[in-house]
Parts: structure tokens; sequence; C-alpha cells
């Protein structure tokens, strides 16, 4: 074996990234030794002996403990030398540099997280989200009411988005109560009853039902991608509990073929055992899967656990393939899980040589890429590099906030006159602090125009009175371009957890929500500058602060080359204009609803679709008081400018305010979503969706049908087609009137609109060319 000599002395000298372990417990628990050995449980337990990876495993702990090889030696030394003993020796001599626990199992007298990190350098949280969910159905509710799935959906999010920041992955055991064939479009009606099902077999609550099993995943999957997330799934062979036949991870195929998850990440554990091969494909075909091999390695034959990782092997990539004990209980369970795992690697990667399939240079990266490196990157520990040196115990959220060496971060909210502003923190403040409190803003920041920092008349806001700007930790992101920082999105409360009624993003939800058990709106594409760049479709709340944050980015990259990018929509009046166009579309249950069928279909658009575009349009004077909120917006909405300047829609006009879009994929004759043209990089993406919103239900509520579609040029029928507002101050006098628009957005934070759009109306119509100085704030 010389030839392996390289490859043997680095797998044996890594330091390990345990991906996936479970919480030790005391030595007087009533868990018994035996499940170290095996899954098995009650009668079962008394065959565990006569299993190959009992006598296996007997044999190294008795070596490592130095005591004769039986069960009662090893139970001797066990209460003899203490837990605190036998846990260094067994962590030692397993050189795991890093723990992600699952504390979901409720083990009797099991240690919490952090007394595990006595016994390793890091030691993180995982959370599993049916533990998390029953947890919450357990404890009653005042006043004896009774939980409804919106107020368990509710509760439920909530909890899980204040612990995001604080693990580094959620897990699901859905294969041991309902199976993997998860419907990521389940009905809430169906959970609902699910729900009422769970409740009625009493507490403690154990949830079995598939609906509601279904609508949890679906949930936290949102939230995983949302925090960037891992989503660790139990595939495969375990406990009795679980039906081995439903644990495949083919049953996945409705969330991996989900587009909307298509950007997460999803860990097969457990090497999918005995459907190795199967996981082993879904890893190769789809970005967003990857595969761990831990609890089959230890608990298989050497032949067993050999083919296992052989067959993982076959078609996943080396980079998705990632190493963990499945320890639990016992510290005994993580040193033989290492042990064995490092001996099953080397003799996998030494047949891989042989086979032609590696060189040993290649063998060794692969090594360091299953036992540390790809679980580094994927459940983002960079900092645990440096910290498996130094050998002292470190706190999990000194690992979550300085692993990237970050010094500040920038608290972003955009304002009235669509003015992206910021506070910069340090890092530490945050996280001690504004974290939990936020920062101090005085009210009037929602009252100010483009071209005064002091509150503008008319908006009913003054220098009295502050609010707290509260971080989004779900809208959080590194900056590429200055790596020792990050941003955050912020929502405006009067204290920490109630929403201030000025706030956008509190708007924007607050109008959306009244679609909630509909439909979700989504808003696909955004054009800024002379270089028209396309974000992703996202539902509406989301797409919006992506938007904040595309705008940054480019702002950020064209100043490090010595450039300026603008999004005023016209910089020069002697050139084309610069919009932010918006596409619309409707969905429920993962369908697009806006989309007709081809059976009976008007326009190419469902009746939902016509009603909540035929809102839009009718209230489109409106709407541009939000979306086009500058004197100069109106400089760019002129005819014969593809800007859309009459009121009317079109199918494919680009000359109009409203085009319906039929891209490549969609049948003749039906069309996907709508574009609002008359939408630009001055207005605040919020508000300017919350106003488009807001008319939508209005066309929903009165059934409004839509006109003909104008197929020609308007402006070649400029006389019977009704001109859009031509300044700001039509836009503002049509808003005045819109009582739609004053009981959805409210009325407060309508007057503070419109007190800032008549301020920007005074001052450029008194300084003619101060739009010139407007590249310097948009």
């Amino acid at each position: 074996m010389e030839r392996y000599a390289e490859l043997k002395e680095a797998v044996e000298k890594l330091e390990l990234v345990d991906a996936h372990a479970h919480n030790i417990v005391d030595l007087d628990s009533t868990f018994p030794f035996l499940r170290c050995f095996s899954e098995a449980e009650g009668e079962a337990l008394s065959y565990v002996p006569h299993s190959l990876s009992f006598k296996r495993s007997l044999r190294d702990i008795a070596k490592l403990y130095g005591c004769e090889t039986s069960l009662h030696a090893i139970e001797t030394h066990r209460r003899s030398s203490g837990l605190q003993s036998i846990s260094i020796k067994c962590f030692e001599a397993a050189k795991i540099g890093a723990i992600l626990i699952d504390d979901g199992i409720e083990f009797d007298k099991m240690h919490d997280v952090e007394w595990h990190r006595n016994y390793s350098p890091v030691v993180c949280r995982v959370l599993r989200i049916e533990h998390l969910a029953e947890k919450i159905l357990d404890k009653e509710l005042p006043n004896g009411s009774e939980w409804t799935l919106d107020m368990f959906t509710e509760t439920f999010m909530t909890k899980l988005k204040s612990v995001a920041d604080r693990v580094v992955a959620l897990k699901s055991i859905a294969a041991y109560r309902s199976g993997l064939e998860i419907d990521t479009h389940v009905n809430k009606k169906d959970a609902e009853e699910g729900l009422i099902e769970t409740l009625s077999a009493g507490k403690p609550i154990r949830i079995q039902n598939k609906h509601l099993i279904d609508y949890i995943f679906t949930c936290s999957l949102e939230v995983a991608l949302k925090f960037n997330l891992p989503m660790q799934i139990h595939t495969g062979f375990g406990d009795k509990d679980l039906d081995l036949r439903l644990s495949n991870p083919l049953h996945l195929r409705t969330v991996l073929e989900d587009k909307r998850f298509a950007r997460s990440c999803i860990v097969l554990l457990h090497a999918s055992y005995p459907f190795s091969k199967e996981a082993s494909y879904l890893a190769s075909v789809y970005p967003q899967v990857y595969v761990d091999f831990g609890l089959a390695v230890p608990k298989l034959s050497v032949h067993g656990m050999i083919s296992s990782v052989k067959g993982l092997l076959e078609l996943a990539p080396i980079k998705k393939v990632m190493f963990s004990t499945d320890g639990y209980a016992f510290p005994e369970t993580f040193y033989l899980g290492a042990k064995i795992a490092r001996e099953v690697v080397f003799s996998v990667l030494c047949d891989a040589c042989d086979d032609g399939d590696f060189t040993i240079p290649e063998a060794v990266e692969a090594a360091e890429d299953i036992f540390k490196k790809n679980a580094i990157r994927l459940y983002k520990i960079d900092g645990i590099i440096d910290l498996f040196d130094s050998k002292n115990a470190v706190s999990n959220d000194l690992v979550m906030t300085f692993q990237k060496d970050i010094v500040f971060i920038r608290i972003i909210w955009v304002d009235t006159s669509g003015q992206h502003r910021c506070r910069v923190v340090p890092i530490k403040r945050f996280y001690d602090v504004v974290k939990k409190n936020g920062v101090g803003l005085t009210s009037a920041s929602m009252a100010m125009s483009s071209t005064s920092d002091g509150p503008s008349n008319g908006t009913n806001l003054t220098a009295v009175g502050e609010i707290r700007l509260m971080p989004d930790l779900s809208r959080k992101w590194m900056l590429p371009w200055a790596q020792k920082e990050e941003m955050v999105l912020a929502d405006m409360h009067v204290k920490p957890g109630q929403a201030w009624e000025y706030c956008p993003r509190e708007a924007l939800r607050r109008i959306t929500k009244i679609l909630k058990d509909e439909f979700n709106l989504l808003h696909a594409e955004s054009g800024k500058g002379q270089f028209e760049i396309a974000l992703g479709h996202r539902v509406c709340t989301d797409a919006a602060d992506n938007l904040i944050f595309a705008r940054e980015a480019i702002r950020a990259v064209a100043r490090k080359h010595g450039l300026l990018a603008t999004f005023v929509p016209k910089y020069s009046l002697d050139d084309i204009g610069s919009g932010s166009h918006v596409h619309i579309s409707l969905w429920e249950n993962g369908k697009n609803v806006f989309m007709g069928s081809k059976q009976s279909s008007l326009h190419g658009m469902s009746v939902v679709g016509e009603e909540f575009m035929a809102g839009v349009l009718s209230h489109l004077p409106s709407i541009l008081a939000f979306t086009a909120p500058l004197p100069n917006s109106y400089d760019r909405i002129q005819p014969d400018t593809w800007s859309g300047a009459y009121l009317c829609w079109g199918k494919e006009n680009r000359e109009a305010p409203l085009r319906t879009a039929c891209p490549p994929g969609v049948s003749d004759g039906l069309v996907s979503n709508f574009e609002i043209k008359s939408f630009d990089g001055c207005a605040n993406p919020h508000l300017g969706l919350a106003s488009i919103v807001a008319a939508g239900i209005d066309g929903l509520r009165r059934h409004l049908r839509l006109p003909e579609p104008v197929e020609t040029n308007p402006s070649s029928l400029s006389e019977s087609i009704e001109r859009l507002p031509k300044e700001l101050s039509e836009s503002v006098e049509a808003l005045e009137k819109d009582e739609v628009m004053k009981n959805l957005i409210g009325e407060n934070l309508l007057k503070a609109v419109i007190g800032v759009r008549k301020a920007e109306i005074d001052y450029y119509s008194k300084n003619k060319d101060a739009f010139k100085q407007l590249i310097h704030q948009y």
C-alpha cells in the first residue's frame, strides 16, 4: 500500500466537519446503550449483538478504552470513567472539528447544543421543522381559542424566521411520517383539515397527516430559500416508524421540479440506503441536490458501507458528497462514525485510483472535499477553517456572524421619493443591539423629497417623533464589491414588533395579504438604464427587495470602475428615456392563473387575469403618482417612445402602457403575463407594486372587464384615446380623488406620498435645470 501512503496520511490527518448529528445523553439516561449499535428498539434489541456492525464496533470501542472486548466491560468502563472522560477520548480520537446538531430528537436526559462545545471547536444547530411545529401546537392558546391554519402558519413562520440566522440548516423527517412524495402545491383546505385531525388526536402532538406535513415542508422550504439555508431530508432506512417504501428519494420529484425551489439546497441524508444509486442519480441531474452518507456508515457491514459509498460516487459529483457521523446519544457513535468513515472512504478512493477514475492527487482532493470542504461551503461555515487550529470552544453566534471578517452592515430603506437611504453600523453593535432593537430614525424620513432632507408640507410628518428601523434578516446579502460589509433591508416599526403605517414594505405586504388565500403575485422583470437587465420572477414582496439590491449592486460596481450609473427616467431630454418595466402574473397553487385556457379564453387570459388587469388600467393615472414620481418621469412618458403615453392596453403592443406578453413556450393565442411600462427607476418599488396590487384588487372586487385592445400605435388614435397624465401634477390630482387607493394604501401614507410629490412639483417648476442633478440621487 506504499502507493497510497499520501492518500492514507491525508485521510487520517483531516479534521472533520460532522454535517449531521444529534445530542448526547447523560450516563444515567434510560436510553439503552445497545442503541449505540443499531436503529432497532424494544425486543429487536436483543438480536443486535449478533449483527456484523455490532461485533466490529464493539472491538473498536474496546480498543479505544483499553478494556475487555465485551458489552459488559465497555459499560463498566463508561460508568467508572464518567461522561466527560469518555467524551474527550472519543472526540479527540475522532478528530472532529465541527458538528452540526439536529436537536429535534428528545432523548431522556440529553444535553443541550451548547454543552457539546466542550468537545468540538465549533458546534452549530440544525432545526427540525416537524419538531418546531409540534412544540407550537402543544401550547395552549389564550382564552381557550382553537388553532386555525392561518394562526398556526403565522406563528410557525414567525418563529422559524426568528431563529433562521442562528441555524445552519433546516431538517425534515417527512419520510418518518407520511413519506417523501411531498406535494408542494398542497391545498390549504386539505392542510386545514389535516390540522384539525392532528389536534383531535390529543397531546403531545404528533403530526402524521400527509397534507399538513406537506404544507409545513413547503412553508419551511420557502424560509430556507429566503435565508439561503440548506434543507436536510431524512431518506432511506431508519427505525421501524418509517415505511421504507416511501423513503426512496425518487419520490421527491415534485419538490425538485417545482421552479420556485430550483435555487434551494437539498441534502439527502443517510446515503438514502438502500436507495444510494437513486440518490446519486438525483445529485447528478439536479443542481440543488446533495448527498450525505452518515448512518449508512457505520451501521452497515463493511461490504455494505463500501457498496453504499461507491453507489453514491457512481454519478454524484464529488463536490456534492458529504460525511457525517449521524452520532447520537453516546460519544462512541461519533468516534465510530469518524473512524469507520475514514477507512471506508480510503478504501473507495483506492479502488477508484486502481480503476483509473482518480489519480492520487485527485483522490486526496476528493477526501478533503468529502470530509470537510463541501460542508463548509454548503453550510457557509467558512470561519471553521481558521478555528480548527485554535482548539478553542467558539460560540455559535461568533461562527455565524464573524465568519467572513465582516466589519460593517448597511441597513437600507427606500423613502417616499424613491431614494435609497442607509445607516451603517459596526457588526458587533448590529448583533448585540440592532438586530433585536433596530436603530432610531426620525419620522420625517418618509416626508422628504428628492430636493430636501426636511419634511415636505402636507405630509402630516414633522421633525417630532422617532421610529425604529428593524433589519429583516431574510433579506441580508454579502456585498461582493465591499468584502468587509453586508447589507440588509429594513422595515419601519413604531417599536420593535409593531409596524409603522408609513412603512413601504409593510404596505406592500398588507395589500398582498388580501390576495393571500387566492393567489400570489409575481414580478418578473425590471429594465434599467440603457443596459437592459431582466431580474428573475419572484413573489412581489421579494421582487421589490431584489430590485433594491440590483440597483445597489449596479451603482457600486459602476463607482468601482470610475463610472456613474443612473436610473433617472430622462437624463438627457434629447435622448431616449430609461424605464423600470414590471411584468405581472397571478399564481395559485403553483399554477399561472392569469393565463387563459385553449377551450375558453378572451384575449388569451383568464377571467381573473382580465379583471385584475382591468383594475390596473382603470387606476393607471393614480398609479403613476407612485411609479412615475418625479416631474422628470413625464419627460420620458411621451408618444412614440415605447413608454406608454395613452390610457390603453395592447397585445404585444410596445407603445401601450399595459402590454400582454406571450413569451416562448406559451401556446399560441394565450398570454402568460402583462407588462407595465409606466414604472421608472426613481419609484419606491414597494409603494409602486402596492399601488398596482391595490388597483388589481379593485378590479377583482368589481369584476371589471377590459376594453378592446389597441393594435396600432395609439398616437395615431389620439383623438379617441385618453392621454395619460402629461405631468406629475395630473397624476397627483388623480390620486387625491382615488378612494380605492386611500382605503387600501392607507390614508396617512397616501398623505405623505401626495405631500412629497407636491414638493417635487413646486421645486422643479421653479428650477428648470435642477433635473440634471438627479443622476447623483437615483
